[in-house]
């Protein structure tokens, strides 16, 4: 007699929750509300955030699924994201930020890398790159009259500015700004009987 899989259902309360249980299934294949572990940072990626490999590796050990190695189900997946998204976690840097980081990059103040510096950089230093991260990476940065990365222009091709309704982190926002403020600690009885007292 084969054992019939238990159905779990994952409340959704919210539009965040939506957005990120929509994310989530586009994973899961089974339709039984589970996905592999190594569709997880892309799930997270295409909700909009920018986590590292090492972040990525915190979500599986605190989502993977114990009793399905290997399998994260939606039920521990919506609310810890809710919960990272709500905290800002993940957030892609800024225009800003990415230009004072090529600056520092570029100790000459030439306004560009060379192939062989950016190259050196992503394999090297940090979270390296693999070769087909590179590739698809110089693709775009390469400029193929100079061959260097041009990086205000580079940066100006990699932004993408969602639209207000798009934009996840200000979504998380909405929801908690509309969460109910939490209760109250409770008094002491000898606080209480004071107040009695005080009110006699």
């Amino acid at each position: 007699m084969e054992q019939e899989e238990e159905i779990i259902v994952v409340p959704i309360n919210n539009d965040l929750e939506r957005r990120i249980a929509e994310a989530f299934e586009i994973f899961d294949h089974a339709g039984n509300k589970m996905v592999d572990v190594r569709e997880v940072g892309t799930i997270v990626r295409a909700l909009g955030c920018c986590p590292t490999e090492a972040e990525v590796q915190e979500m599986l050990i605190a989502t993977e699924d114990p009793a399905i190695p290997g399998s994260v189900h939606l039920i521990k997946f919506l609310p810890y994201i809710a919960q990272m998204l709500a905290e800002h976690k993940y957030h892609p840097a800024s225009p800003e930020q990415l230009l004072d980081a090529f600056h520092a990059l570029d100790v000459e103040g030439k306004g560009y890398l060379t192939r062989e510096q950016i190259t050196t950089l992503m394999t090297q230093d940090g979270e390296p790159f693999t070769q087909d991260e590179l590739d698809e990476m110089l693709e775009i940065a390469i400029d193929p009259h100079t061959q260097t990365v041009p990086y205000e222009y580079y940066i100006n091709q990699l932004m993408y500015l969602p639209n207000e309704e798009d934009d996840i982190y200000l979504l998380a926002d909405v929801v908690e700004a509309a969460k109910p403020p939490p209760p109250a600690p409770p008094r002491h009885f000898s606080e209480t009987l004071q107040q009695m007292q005080v009110n006699l």
